[in-house]
């Protein structure tokens, strides 16, 4: 007969893994949301004592599963179709978690595809969430946006009450958002603020944002954004923290290009260059590194940082760039 409990040991080389983390790779179909009812209910143990998904493991603890966690999950039907969500959009998504609790979803956008649709658009993140409502146990709801070319963390709501608390937080500006990008030249001076009312103009290719002039300030848009050097490049580039106060559309792209220096591979923004390199992909390089916001459940802020899409960690690579530099909380 098979025990109802087993114990297992973490492993030296799991050393500060995250609890949830361990169980993605012990027990793949174990679900997040029956994790959690397990973790709560204490079926689920660390050297006999709770513990929550984040907690972080040492080599050597025992951690007590309950039978059950190998059972094959019972199949429940949908809240809705899937919304011809393939398998491996499904997979994408499960991918792309940075952060899951039972209120919010942060995910890490990759290059190139929309947060939510519009003309000519027909896949984007906010469809393939509508695709996933029995893995989410209701609609997943945007309360943020992050451009098609922009990488890195996009928080997203789970329920109706979490949407309306952050959407608040969002308004209220008491989000800290960091994006890490490559701009062209190095600006002078090393740290500074840039505070330029923005219009939204149409054109050939498209929308593009400019700073409003005389005449505009009633449809002009506040925005201000703080920016400092992280390292140069010589004189030809520089690794850049921005931080937004405002969250306009592509008010950082447009506020970089204003001082002029746009952000490397955003030809909306006057930038095609790519340092005479070929080796350097002609891709945005803007990237979402890190969200502080108060969680809508109360409690501890969240926090959550979004490693440097592929295409970024290339073009580090090349230039000499670390970005493991840094501790996460420096810049």
């Amino acid at each position: 007969m098979n025990k109802p409990l087993e114990t297992i040991a973490v492993a030296r080389d799991e050393d500060g893994l995250r609890l949830d983390r361990w169980f993605k790779i012990h027990f793949p179909d174990l679900t997040y949301g029956r994790l959690q009812k397990l973790l709560r209910s204490g079926q689920i143990r660390v050297d006999a004592k709770r513990v929550q998904s984040n907690t972080r493991l040492e080599g050597g603890q025992q951690i007590r599963v309950p039978k059950s966690a190998r059972e094959a999950p019972v199949a429940k039907p949908s809240v809705r179709p899937p919304a011809g969500v393939s398998k491996a959009d499904r997979r994408l998504i499960e991918e792309l978690i940075l952060h899951e609790d039972d209120s919010v979803l942060v995910l890490n956008k990759p290059y190139g595809i929309a947060v939510q649709g519009g003309t000519g658009t027909k896949r984007h993140i906010d469809g393939l969430l509508e695709g996933m409502t029995d893995r989410f146990g209701g609609r997943p709801r945007l309360v943020h946006r992050l451009d098609r070319d922009t990488t890195g963390v996009l928080l997203i709501a789970k329920t109706r009450k979490a949407a309306a608390t952050l959407g608040r937080t969002f308004q209220t500006r008491s989000a800290a958002k960091t994006y890490w990008a490559l701009v062209v030249r190095v600006p002078r001076p090393a740290q500074g603020k840039v505070e330029a009312a923005l219009v939204k103009v149409s054109g050939p290719d498209g929308d593009r944002i400019r700073k409003a002039q005389p005449g505009e300030q009633d449809k002009a848009m506040h925005a201000t954004t703080h920016y400092s050097v992280i390292e140069a490049v010589a004189r030809k580039a520089a690794w850049v923290s921005l931080k937004p106060v405002t969250g306009r559309q592509h008010q950082l792209r447009a506020h970089m290009d204003l001082i002029g220096h746009p952000i490397a591979g955003d030809n909306k923004y006057k930038s095609d260059w790519n340092l005479a390199d070929d080796t350097i992909e002609p891709k945005l390089h803007l990237h979402a590194r890190r969200l502080i916001i108060p969680h809508p459940d109360g409690g501890k802020s969240l926090d959550v940082t979004a490693p440097l899409p592929e295409h970024m960690l290339k073009t580090w690579e090349v230039l000499g760039l670390d970005a493991n530099r840094f501790d996460a909380d420096r810049i």
